[in-house]
């Protein structure tokens, strides 16, 4: 009987869900469009940075200095500058990201000892000037290598092999990929159910509902049910994607990638209805969920690594869902783990899923 009415209502669920203009186009749109546009547009790869040179010496040794950086994939002379506060000017203009000064003399003194060069870079962005301030320091110390050897002066030379596993070519997109598919999912599966019920709310079409025998575990399954196929759907779309278009495909076992999609679908989901269920106005539901999509992805990992925030944030990241399902999405995705090494991030994706299913259920109050 129970099973009957619970397939009556997913019927319900399924006809309002195309009904509703912007449910189906969001379900399809979103993943097409997250996943074709923003690998190319959110790269935090540190490349294009722009160098002012003060060259105090003009010797040939400056003038090669300056050549190689010239001539690096990364780094760019965006300006040829006379006096310090010239390359200041500029670097506040926004011009340039890090300034190199060469010293007088400074062909002549680097045979009798290192004579150091000034490399100032543009602290306002952090990432850019770190790296920034390391690729003009390694031109310059290859450039120095190459030119003393040329002078018969022997310098110590480390032979070193350098060999990045489970992402080989260091791109940035491979990392974010597995991770788009977890906002996907965060906003689908969770801004939808919430929406799809307060409208009912608005509409008054719930009140139909609540004079029913329908038990309140019936009512919130029928509502996260549809919501664990999106979720598949919405993966699978990306999967497809990363794949065709980028190239990435998952290292690991794909099956693991579904079971835990479904888990955390529901996690989203059920966070979903709980949410409509205290919220009268879809506009109330939206700021809500808009506040926890938010903590979501800045304390999840999403964008920077949990090890490196501060240990009483990392110990909060222990109550964020997301953050477990982007470790199984990377692992599989990128190193191929194997599902009995993620059983701790399946356990607590578990645990999330039965507890926020469960508030939802209580949590529905039907009105006589």
């Amino acid at each position: 009987m129970k099973l009957r009415i619970l397939k009556a209502l997913l019927r319900k669920e399924v006809s309002l869900m195309r009904r509703n203009p912007l449910i189906p186009k969001m379900i399809i749109g979103m993943p097409l469009m997250v996943m074709l546009v923003l690998p190319l547009v959110a790269v935090l790869d540190i490349k294009n940075v722009n160098v002012a040179v003060v060259d105090n010496d003009r010797s040939v040794l400056s003038r090669q200095i300056i050549a190689d950086i010239g001539a690096s994939e990364v780094l760019k002379v965006s300006a040829m500058c006379n006096t310090h506060t010239e390359s200041i000017s500029i670097v506040e203009e926004g011009n340039a990201d890090v300034i190199l000064t060469i010293p007088p003399d400074y062909s002549r003194n680097i045979i009798s000892g290192i004579v150091p060069v000034d490399v100032e870079a543009n602290g306002v962005n952090a990432s850019k000037a770190m790296l920034g301030a390391r690729y003009v320091s390694e031109s310059i110390g290859l450039t120095l290598r190459q030119w003393l050897k040329g002078q018969g002066i022997n310098t110590v030379e480390y032979d070193m092999s350098v060999i990045n596993i489970y992402n080989p070519t260091l791109n940035y997109r491979n990392y974010m990929i597995p991770a788009l598919m977890v906002v996907l999912l965060i906003i689908i599966c969770g801004f939808v159910p919430a929406l799809n019920l307060v409208n009912e709310k608005e509409t008054g079409t719930i009140e139909a509902m609540n004079v029913t025998p329908v038990s309140r575990m019936c009512f919130v399954l029928s509502k996260l049910i549809p919501f664990w196929i999106v979720g598949i759907f919405v993966v699978t779309v990306g999967m497809l994607i990363g794949w065709v278009v980028y190239g990435l495909f998952p290292v690991g076992n794909i099956l693991a990638i579904y079971l835990a999609t479904v888990l955390f679908s529901l996690v989203m989901s059920g966070l979903g209805v709980t949410i409509a269920n205290s919220s009268s106005t879809m506009l109330q539901s939206i700021f809500v969920m808009f506040a926890f999509i938010m903590i979501f992805q800045l304390m999840s990992g999403l964008f920077t690594p949990i090890r490196s925030m501060p240990e009483w944030a990392q110990a909060i990241t222990l109550a964020i869902p997301p953050r477990y399902f982007i470790e199984i999405m990377r692992s599989l995705y990128l190193k191929g783990t194997p599902i009995a090494e993620l059983w701790e991030q399946y356990s607590a994706l578990t645990i999330f899923a039965i507890s926020f299913s469960l508030i939802a259920a209580v949590t529905y109050r039907k009105q006589s």
